[in-house]
């Protein structure tokens, strides 16, 4: 009986890949998920061990008498995820969740870096919020300020910049109004990362 039969006999199930249990080693993936549900799937997945991202930002919406803030989901109906891709049958019984992200049923991990920088941006205190997904403009680094080592987009409307971090597989955007001066152009494919990954 080979060690994958034995596996599977003892209740367990192969998927024919080999799994890496260190955290470390686990790629981030982007959950479909209810909409209303976003909370309790990522409660839900936190409860299970998972390391579980739920992007939310603050909004004022206006109701007869007052102006509430209410924490919003920065990607409307999704979350991220940190799990080995080849157990994931415990991470779509999650209430909440519909599917996993990618190409047919193939999962395709979100870059570490999309998600790192939305991070920052939340961090950083400033005012976010979500973004019509930009892939074209100026390409910026920024030096400077709370989001310093950041790379993104920048566009200038009515006198207001907004550095623009996209999530790829999402092809969805946040904005976070910056300073001019914070931000330094670069040329396509010559960012720091990018000059890093060369060297």
């Amino acid at each position: 009986m080979s060690s994958i039969d034995s596996v599977s006999n003892s209740g367990f199930k192969a998927a024919g890949c080999e799994t890496l249990w260190q955290p470390d080693n686990l790629s981030w993936y982007a959950l479909q998920i209810r909409s209303k549900l976003g909370s309790l799937a990522s409660a839900t997945l936190c409860g299970k061990g998972y390391e579980a991202y739920l992007p939310l930002y603050r909004c004022g919406r206006r109701w007869s008498d007052r102006v509430k803030q209410l924490d919003l989901p920065l990607f409307p109906g999704y979350l991220f995820c940190r799990f080995d891709v080849c157990d994931r049958l415990p991470i779509l019984t999650t209430p909440g969740v519909i599917s996993v992200l990618g190409a047919g049923k193939t999962p395709i991990p979100v870059d570490e870096e999309e998600i790192e920088a939305v991070r920052a941006i939340l961090r950083s205190g400033l005012a976010a919020r979500p973004w019509p997904f930009l892939q074209v403009g100026s390409k910026v680094y920024i030096e400077r300020g709370p989001l310093t080592g950041l790379e993104g987009i920048i566009t200038n409307t009515d006198k207001v910049y907004r550095l623009i971090v996209s999530v790829n597989l999402l092809q969805r955007s946040v904005a976070v109004e910056i300073d001019r001066e914070w931000a330094r152009p670069i040329s396509t494919g010559m960012g720091p990362r990018a000059m890093a990954q060369a060297g």
